[in-house]
C-alpha cells in the first residue's frame, strides 16, 4: 500500500517518538487519512499514535479542530492560516505531544491560477511551541502522486519537529 520510503520514514518517526516519549496526532484534509495510515501500518504504533482527524470538509475542520469560520472565509481552506489552525486544533483536541496537519488541492480539479493543483500547506508543532508551516507546490503529479508526496513531506516535517 505504501512505498518503501514512506514505510521507512514512518518507522523512523515512531522509533524517535518512543525514545522521547512523544505521542502523535494528525489533522488531514487532502490526504484523507494517509498520514495516520502510514504510521499505523507499522506494527506496534499504538504506543505512539494518539489519533487522526480526517477533516475533508470545512464543517469538519470547524467541528473537530476548532478552525474558525473567519479563517476559512478570509484565507480559504487551502492556506497557511488553515494549516496552522488545524495543527493547533489537533493538539488542543488530543493528548498528543506533537501534531501535523495538511490541506491542499490534490486534483484533478479544483485548482486556480492562485491556488493550483498540487498546492499543499502543512504545519507541525510540539505542544507548547509555535507551529512550523511549509508550503509545497508539487505540480500536477496526478491525484495519487500529490497525495503520496504530501505524506512524505508531512512525515519529514514531523521528524523535524521531533
Amino acid at each position: 500500500m505504501f512505498s518503501e520510503e514512506i514505510r521507512s520514514l514512518a518507522a523512523e518517526i515512531l522509533d524517535l517518538c518512543r525514545v522521547k516519549n512523544i505521542h502523535i496526532a494528525t489533522a488531514e484534509s487532502c490526504t484523507g487519512g494517509l498520514i495516520i495510515g502510514a504510521l499505523t501500518e507499522v506494527a506496534g504504533s499504538s504506543d505512539v499514535v494518539d489519533r487522526g482527524f480526517i477533516t475533508y470538509t470545512n464543517r469538519a475542520k470547524m467541528e473537530m479542530l476548532d478552525v474558525s469560520t473567519d479563517v476559512l472565509k478570509i484565507d480559504g481552506a487551502v492556506s497557511p492560516q488553515t494549516a496552522i489552525a488545524m495543527v493547533n486544533g489537533a493538539i488542543k483536541n488530543s493528548s498528543a505531544t506533537i501534531a501535523v496537519s495538511v490541506t491542499g488541492i490534490a486534483g484533478p480539479d479544483g485548482g486556480t491560477d492562485i491556488k493550483p493543483v498540487g498546492l499543499v500547506h502543512m504545519a507541525a508543532m510540539k505542544r507548547g511551541n509555535k507551529a512550523l508551516h511549509r508550503e509545497h507546490r508539487f505540480g500536477d503529479l496526478g491525484r495519487d502522486g500529490i497525495r503520496q508526496a504530501t505524506v512524505i513531506a508531512a512525515l519529514t516535517l514531523l521528524k523535524e519537529v521531533i
